[in-house]
């Protein structure tokens, strides 16, 4: 099969989008299943509708038009703010939009009014980590404004953290979401159905918290996919954590020195660390590199030590010495692996749709992917 290799497992993917479904549902919670790390890829956006998702939410216009073009059925929803230019297509293609700015929801409501149609806003809140959103305090004439636009609907506020310093969900700010909520309602009344808590760093204190308030939506990508939750990047119980991996071909198997030599400047990459002299060793070059990934987001499986990335190159050491050229390693991955490997050209896609079978090869159960360990 052809290497570099996303293999996507569907069914693993369909499970963790019903628990979370069920688990923040008993909360009051409903899930905007976020597929932009699968650029909207029909197969995933599928079972995650079939999964019963709330909706659908993407931040590129070009992964909704591939969701849409293979005939999914479901609302839809750009998570991020719309550029002026596209206002047009959004109203065509999406049910609603988060929004910081005036003008550019002057630009939905003009095109909406133009087409006939109406297009639902959620207006985003600072609350601290310091990437998209309104201030609190300027809050109250934005929603004025909002509501004055001809065809448009304000449906909500949202927030989101940790994506740009860390910022954590907690009783703190999503009370303070909750609060802003009420005094913009005491002021105009129930015009806020949806308050959109975050994404899936929320879920510890979603399913934690003993008040969670108004929250009553999250956008959630990574938990569904990867099954891990971003603030430690600790698996979630109950979830699968191997619904996606990375597969690369062993092109290059030699024993060389440990250690470089000659006059050292920066890498590729920038300045590395000096590997540590061990004598002689094998090392191995895998068909894939920056270009195809974020390396540093990898995680070998057990026996497999990865070593240094280039472009092109991913070099790794394995405990057993020599592996044969072709010999395929399967890598689990993290978020930006994720989405690097997604959005490149050079790496294919595989779906399954089932939980891969396990075979007896001798000793052990193996799966019947032919990948390192289960060749070994």
């Amino acid at each position: 099969m052809t290497t570099p290799r996303l293999v996507i497992n569907l069914s693993k993917i369909s499970e963790n989008a019903r628990r979370l479904i069920k688990l923040l549902g008993s909360r009051g919670i409903s899930v905007s299943a976020v597929t932009k790390a699968t650029m909207g890829l029909p197969s995933v956006a599928h079972i995650l509708v079939e999964a019963g998702v709330s909706s659908l939410a993407d931040s590129r216009l070009e992964n909704i038009q591939t969701i849409l073009q293979a005939g999914i059925k479901a609302p839809i929803t750009l998570i991020r703010s719309p550029k002026i230019d596209q206002a047009a297509q959004v109203v065509r293609d999406t049910t609603m939009s988060l929004n910081t700015e005036l003008e550019v929801i002057s630009a939905l409501s003009k095109a909406a009014k133009i087409s006939g149609q109406n297009h639902d806003v959620l207006l985003m809140v600072e609350l601290g980590d310091l990437r998209e959103g309104i201030m609190p305090c300027d809050l109250e004439e934005f929603v004025s404004q909002t509501l004055l636009f001809p065809n448009i609907t304000l449906k909500g506020i949202g927030a989101n953290l940790a994506c740009r310093c860390g910022i954590s969900p907690d009783d703190t700010n999503m009370s303070e979401l909750s609060n802003i909520a009420d005094k913009i309602e005491a002021t105009f009344g129930p015009v806020l159905p949806i308050i959109s808590g975050g994404n899936s760093s929320n879920l510890n204190w979603a399913l934690g918290s003993k008040d969670i308030g108004r929250i009553n939506n999250l956008r959630i990508g990574e938990a569904i996919l990867l099954g891990c939750e971003p603030l430690h990047r600790l698996p979630i119980k109950g979830l699968h954590t191997d619904a996606i991996t990375l597969v690369a071909e062993v092109i290059e198997s030699k024993l060389k020195p440990s250690k470089p030599w000659g006059k050292a400047a920066e890498a590729a990459f920038g300045v590395t660390n000096p590997p540590c002299d061990i004598g002689p060793v094998f090392q191995s070059i895998l068909a894939m590199g920056h270009m195809d990934t974020d390396p540093e987001g990898l995680t070998p499986p057990s026996g497999i030590n990865i070593i240094g990335a280039s472009s092109d190159h991913l070099i790794i050491r394995a405990d057993q010495g020599y592996l044969p050229i072709g010999t395929e390693i399967c890598f689990q991955i993290n978020y930006s692996s994720l989405i690097r490997a997604m959005a490149s050209p050079f790496v294919s896609k595989q779906t399954i749709a089932a939980s891969l079978n396990f075979v007896d090869r001798g000793n052990s159960l193996q799966c019947d992917q032919l990948c390192w360990p289960c060749v070994n």
